[in-house]
C-alpha cells in the first residue's frame, strides 16, 4: 500500500507539471502582469516565451557535473544524461540565444523591445543569474550571513523573476514609474519567497513530489535559508515575504487578482 501511495502522489505530481514538466511560473508572471496593467495578451507572447526559454537554458546547464550536477529534473533524466554533456551544453546555448531572438523578431514596438532585451540580458548576466550561480557554486560548504544569502538568491533566481514582471509592465506603453516600482517591490519579495521555499521543500518534500533528488543541498553543503535560519524561521521568513508582497499590490485593487494568486501559489506549492 505504500509503494502504491508513493506511485499515486508520484503521479500526481507528473500530472501537474504537465506532458513535458515545469511550472512556467515566469512565463505566467509575464501574463499576470500584462493583464494586471490592461496589456493584450497578445503583446505578450514574445516575453513569456522569452523568460520560460532563459529559465529552461539555466536548467539545462545548472544540471551539468561542472555545476550542480544532478541526474533528475522535473522527474525525468536531466538532459546530459540523457544525451551527453557537450549536447547539453550546446542546448542550453541554443535557448539563450533563441530567447533575444524572440524578442528581437517582435517588430511591432521596438523601442518597447530594445527595453525589454535589455531587462532580460541584465537579469541573465553577471549582474543576475549567472553571477548569483557564480556566488553559489563558491559558497559550498561556507557559512553566509542573512545578507549574504539574499544577495545570492537574489541574483540566482528573484532576477529573472523580477524581470519577468518587469517584462509584462513594459509591453504597456507609457508605463507609470511608479506603477514600476510598485510592480518591482512586488517581484522582489515574491522571488524571495519563492527561493526560501525552494529551500524548505529541499528538507521536507520526496524526490517523487519534486522530480529531482530531495536532500541535493543538504548534501552538497549548500548555504539554504533552514541551513541559515534554521527551518522554523525560515518558513516564518516565507509568511513575511508573502505577506509584503500582497500589500504591495494593494495600490492595483483587483487588477492584480492574477498576481495575487501567483503569491500564494509560491508559498503553497508541493514541488
Amino acid at each position: 500500500r505504500r509503494a502504491h501511495g508513493r506511485e499515486r502522489r508520484a503521479q500526481s505530481a507528473s500530472a501537474l507539471r504537465g506532458v513535458n514538466g515545469g511550472k512556467r511560473l515566469r512565463a505566467c508572471l509575464v501574463y499576470a502582469t500584462g493583464a494586471s496593467l490592461g496589456v493584450s495578451p497578445d503583446r505578450l507572447v514574445a516575453p513569456a516565451c522569452a523568460v520560460e526559454l532563459v529559465h529552461a537554458y539555466s536548467l539545462v546547464h545548472d544540471d551539468l557535473p561542472c555545476m550542480d550536477n544532478d541526474d533528475l529534473r522535473r522527474g525525468k533524466p536531466t538532459c546530459h544524461k540523457a544525451y551527453d554533456e557537450a549536447t547539453a551544453l550546446l542546448v542550453g546555448d541554443a535557448l539563450q540565444t533563441l530567447a533575444f531572438e524572440v524578442l528581437a523578431a517582435e517588430a511591432a514596438h521596438p523601442a518597447l523591445h530594445l527595453r525589454m532585451i535589455y531587462t532580460l540580458a541584465r537579469a541573465a548576466g553577471s549582474l543576475g543569474m549567472a553571477g548569483g550561480q557564480a556566488i553559489d557554486l563558491e559558497s559550498v560548504g561556507r557559512n553566509l550571513s542573512t545578507v549574504q544569502l539574499e544577495d545570492m538568491h537574489g541574483r540566482k533566481t528573484g532576477a529573472l523573476i523580477r524581470a519577468s514582471v518587469t517584462l509584462g509592465a513594459l509591453a504597456q506603453e507609457n508605463l507609470d514609474p511608479t506603477v514600476l516600482a510598485t510592480l518591482d517591490t512586488y517581484a522582489h519579495h515574491i522571488g524571495l519567497a519563492y527561493q526560501m521555499t525552494d529551500d524548505i521543500l529541499d528538507v521536507e518534500a520526496s524526490t517523487h513530489v519534486l522530480g529531482k533528488p530531495q536532500g541535493s543541498d543538504q548534501a552538497k553543503h549548500k548555504p539554504t535559508y533552514p541551513a541559515v535560519l534554521g527551518l522554523a524561521l525560515a518558513k516564518e521568513r516565507v509568511k513575511e515575504e508573502h505577506a509584503a508582497a500582497l500589500a504591495s499590490l494593494r495600490s492595483l485593487g483587483d487588477n492584480a487578482k492574477f498576481l495575487n494568486h501567483i503569491a500564494d501559489y509560491i508559498v503553497q506549492r508541493s514541488y
